[in-house]
């Protein structure tokens, strides 16, 4: 800063003037310069000699201006004055027709006579210049008002500039002013241009040019505004659909003064981020986690903006998930879920032996409830969800427990003297099955194993009472069941036949056929080989296994003998004995 320079000497040798003074190529200035010496010498006479570059005569510095004699350097011939009175201590010197060699430091040596002379250490330096200042605020922010200055020097009382500024007119709001400024002796013309910033601004030259009338001098300067701004988005993704497996690249570019700081957030974890004008986000392989809203985030000191899109990550449903195999009561109400995900959502069907129990259409689960359950809900089904992406099923088991049901196929065929006896179960979990014969007061369990034969296939259990005898009018066979969920009992209803070959009950029934035709075999032998013996000796054929024995009984009916139960085990041979 330009100050004026003052000896520390006040009352004794001791001068003041401005530290530096600028002036245009050219053109005048004038150095302002006061002296003073001690206040006992009373000089008729001042004088004064200013000097350049050097304040020590014997250095032989170039002369300036000489009050005594015209006689100075060459390069100072015709141009210079002096504009104060020495008499009065005022030392003002004015320079004309200034030229850069002219540029440099300026001392004063004061001359009062005799051995009375100074030269004082004080010194002005002047600066040449070739162009106006141009102050630029410290930020010039789009929303404030902003605030150039052209600082020109006038320092020189023949020449006045004239200031103007150039690129101006488009500005927002643009006014000019202007003033005239003092600083340590120095003057300067500074003019003000006010407006509002714009982006548009950004980058804009504006120009403060002087002139001097009368002349030809013509004097420029030129700045650029460097405008700040809020970050400003121009280009972002828009929403975006892809298939899983797929590669997407995310792009932010922004405009902004200054840089920036680009971060690219999903939810409100940062994926990415780095000063820069445009910011890439790569996704490789794509899956569904990769699925929800990215933000674009743009921020400097003047402010924070942002832009977010949804990406929608496209996918083939999920495994499906069901609350497990289920195992319930009969009369129980059961409740199964099952439920995906996918994108876009599916179609849900429930699937018991291929056929649709319960679908639904776009949603992500499927609730199936039975209000109460039967056995004949028993089995496997299939969770099945599906959308143009593909297709993704689970199986699961429903088990029903249920109290025995007799089925109809339950029945006794009586052919010749043979009384074959099926009864045919479906119960969960497996019954106990035995034969009562009511009349004769006998039931046969699960200890008899040599008079039954049995078999399981699912829940059905199929059991087989095999008995050699003629039946009487009053026999009648009953089939009970029972396992921890209840009883059943159920009389046999008795079809007659010729035919010996008459059981044939689900997969058993070949080995039923085959035990029956070696039983007849073996009966017509023996009978031949005793006929004889009594009519009333009579026997009862049972299949065991591979072996058929004859058994002895009273009377010409075995049935009238003891009653016989089949159970789930191989035959067991009984003798009739009187009621």
């Amino acid at each position: 800063m330009d100050r004026w320079i003052e000896s520390t000497q006040a009352g004794l040798w001791s001068a003041w003037m401005p530290q530096t003074v600028v002036a245009f190529e050219g053109t005048c200035v004038a150095i302002p310069c006061r002296f003073d010496y001690p206040d006992e010498l009373r000089p008729s006479a001042v004088h004064g000699i200013w000097y350049f570059n050097s304040p020590y005569p014997r250095n032989y510095p170039p002369v300036v201006y000489k009050s005594r004699t015209s006689i100075v350097h060459e390069s100072f011939q015709g141009r210079t004055r002096l504009l104060g009175d020495l008499q009065a201590r005022n030392c003002t010197l004015q320079l004309s027709r200034l030229s850069p060699e002219l540029a440099g430091k300026y001392f004063f040596r004061g001359d009062l006579g005799g051995y009375n002379q100074y030269t004082y250490s004080e010194h002005s330096t002047l600066e040449i210049v070739h162009k106006p200042t141009i102050m630029l605020p410290e930020a010039v922010v789009v929303g404030t008002e902003a605030e150039l200055r052209c600082v020109v020097p006038d320092n020189c009382p023949a020449m006045k500039p004239t200031v103007s500024w150039l690129h101006h007119e488009a500005l927002e709001g643009q006014a000019v002013f202007g003033q005239l400024e003092e600083e340590s002796g120095t003057w300067s013309q500074v003019s003000l241009l006010k407006f509002r910033p714009s982006r548009e601004n950004d980058g804009q030259e504006l120009g403060c040019q002087v002139t001097y009338p009368n002349t030809t001098f013509l004097f420029e300067a030129f700045a650029t505004l460097d405008v700040k701004y809020v970050p400003r988005i121009l280009q972002v993704n828009s929403s975006v659909e892809v298939t899983e497996g797929s590669h997407v690249g995310l792009l932010c570019m922004v405009d902004s003064s200054p840089l920036a700081l680009l971060a690219w957030f999903k939810e409100e974890a940062v994926l990415r981020e780095e000063p820069a004008t445009n910011l890439t986000l790569e996704l490789d392989n794509v899956t569904h986690a990769h699925d929800g809203i990215y933000t674009c985030v743009a921020e400097n000191v003047y402010g924070r903006v942002n832009r977010s899109l949804a990406l929608t990550v496209m996918y083939a449903p999920r495994k499906p998930s069901v609350n497990s195999s289920v195992v319930a009561v009969e009369g129980e109400p059961v409740t199964i879920l099952c439920t995906t995900e996918s994108n876009p959502e599916p179609i849900i069907t429930i699937f018991k032996e291929k056929q649709i129990v319960a679908t639904v259409v776009y949603e992500s689960e499927l609730l199936l409830e039975i209000p109460a359950v039967t056995h004949e809900d028993d089995g496997e089904y299939w969770c099945v969800a599906e959308n143009q992406y593909g297709q993704r099923g689970s199986a699961f088991n429903l088990t029903v427990e249920f109290a025995p049901i007799i089925l109809v196929e339950s029945k006794c065929t009586a052919a010749r003297d043979t009384v074959q006896c099926v009864c045919a179960v479906l119960a969960n979990p497996e019954p106990v099955i035995s034969f009562e014969l009511p009349t004769r007061n006998v039931t046969v369990n699960e200890t008899d194993q040599e008079f039954v034969y049995s078999q399981k296939t699912g829940y059905t259990v199929t059991s087989i009472l095999t008995l050699r005898g003629e039946p009487d009018s009053q026999l009648f066979i009953v089939c009970s069941a029972r396992n921890l969920y209840g009883t059943k009992n159920q009389q046999l209803q008795f079809h007659h036949s010729n035919n010996l070959m008459w059981a044939k009950v689900g997969p058993v029934g070949a080995v039923v056929a085959f035990a029956i035709l070696i039983a007849a075999v073996c009966y017509v032998t023996v009978r031949t080989n005793g006929a004889s013996r009594e009519r009333g000796d009579a026997g009862a054929r049972i299949q065991a296994g591979s072996q058929t024995r004859l058994l002895p009984v009273r009377g010409r009916t075995a049935l009238k003998g003891r009653a016989a139960v089949l159970s789930a085990h191989p035959l067991k041979s009984f003798r009739d004995q009187p009621p």
